[in-house]
């Protein structure tokens, strides 16, 4: 985006292909996964899908002691079989020193959300004293939650310059910047709020919050993954994509690697660009490798 120029934002949300209409999107995802629906439900690809699991809690009644616990399982599980380990586990910034203590499991990084998950209302000084508090306990990736007022308000401005600001904040961490798509729900709001995080600094898209609005679904991963691959087209530059929210069977998982696959091709089939939020996703896709 050019610097100075009021009508920067419009000008970067018209230099990408507008959004398909629904009708569009239903057909294009059914022809996917009638394509490669079955190709793709193999051992190997939940063997892969599991590795791409940001393993999640986040309940006003979590504490040390749970997140320990789940941490610990990480480790126990790790070696089992050739079934690589989660990716990540994410947690409320408050626990990120508990996970960091606990983990012992190689390769995993540690997540939290920040910047007043899930609706980041609140003070910018909040937002970002959160991120910076976290990053000095340990995260190594921090999930932030789009500014939907400013956004939904026209105020591109405020909800790049919190994006940016964050970015900063975060240092050499991966950002996440959740859509909150169950909110946006139009096909179009979704596109520029893809649009705006990426020229805003982040290093991933992400669905959903999972909490006070639907979580992901196939449309809005359509979506997220056509503007990636034409944002890498245009600059060069891979940036990751997250899905998350009530993705919880194997079954599922496999439907968004098959938009993944299909959108952005096989380079993007790595977990430093590939990921989904789950919990109960775990143990399903455990289930039906380890069967």
């Amino acid at each position: 985006m050019v610097e100075n120029n009021p009508n920067k934002y419009n000008e970067a949300f018209s230099a990408f292909a507008p959004a398909l209409s629904i009708e569009e999107l239903d057909k294009r995802i059914e022809d996917i996964l009638a394509k490669s629906f079955t190709k793709n439900n193999t051992r190997e690809v939940k063997k892969f899908l599991h590795s791409t699991i940001d393993l999640t809690t986040l309940s006003g009644a979590d504490t040390e002691e749970k997140v320990a616990k789940l941490v610990a399982s990480v480790n126990d599980f790790e070696g089992t079989e050739d079934v690589p380990s989660v990716a990540a586990i994410c947690v409320y910034p408050n626990f990120v020193k508990t996970v960091r203590s606990v983990l012992t499991a190689e390769g995993v990084q540690v997540a939290c959300v920040s910047g007043c998950f899930p609706a980041s209302q609140s003070f910018i000084e909040v937002k970002i004293a959160e991120t910076a508090l976290a990053i000095a306990d340990g995260a190594d990736e921090i999930d932030i939650v789009l500014n939907l007022g400013a956004f939904l308000s026209g105020d591109y401005e405020e909800a790049a310059t919190e994006i940016q600001e964050q970015r900063s904040t975060a240092r050499t961490a991966h950002l996440k910047v959740i859509l909150e798509t169950g909110a946006l729900k139009d096909p179009e709001l979704i596109r520029k709020a893809s649009i705006l995080s990426l020229f805003s600094g982040a290093d991933f898209l992400k669905t959903s919050t999972g909490k006070e609005y639907p979580g992901a679904d196939l449309r809005a991963a359509y979506i997220l993954c056509s503007v990636l691959k034409e944002y890498f087209d245009k600059y060069g530059e891979k940036r990751g994509v997250k899905f998350s929210g009530g993705i919880r069977s194997a079954e599922e998982a496999v439907k968004y690697y098959c938009i993944v696959e299909a959108l952005l091709g096989k380079e993007w089939l790595d977990n430093k660009l590939f990921r989904i939020g789950a919990s109960s996703l775990v143990g399903s896709l455990q289930k039906e490798i380890l069967s």
